[in-house]
């Protein structure tokens, strides 16, 4: 085969670079954070329920954040019903920054993790701690 060496020299250099991603994680156990869920307001609820359960919540609550913004802003509604029935403010800030005052411990341990840098601050002031 004409030029052989070269063609397995490309073969070999293209799968390393392909494969980099899982052979280079193997080893780095990453362990996921823990939540601070100690805040004034959530110490003192009687049940201790978010808007949605807690693995809705752990999945899916950027789309949940997305929903609100666009019923608020485009359609001028401001009451979300939970799929218990419960009804709550859609607002970030009244309703879920009031239970998650600590931003630091909660919201931003979990985006760190995860890699994600949220949009929700180009619009909302930024949570400062336990105010």
């Amino acid at each position: 085969m004409y030029k052989s060496r070269n063609i397995l020299a490309g073969l070999i250099i293209f799968i390393a670079m392909a494969t980099f991603p899982f052979w280079s994680a193997l080893g780095n156990d990453s362990v996921a954070p823990v939540l601070e869920l100690d805040t004034p307001a959530i110490n003192q609820l009687e049940e201790k329920q978010c808007v949605e359960s807690r693995d809705f919540m752990r999945r899916r609550h950027m789309e949940l954040l997305m929903e609100w913004k666009n019923a608020v802003a485009r359609e001028g509604m401001r009451i979300y019903r939970a799929s218990d029935g419960k009804t709550y403010d859609m607002s970030l800030q009244n309703t879920c920054l009031k239970c998650h005052s600590n931003k630091e411990e909660f919201c931003d341990r979990c985006h760190d993790y995860a890699g994600v840098k949220p949009v929700c601050w180009s619009c909302h002031l930024e949570a400062k701690g336990d105010e």
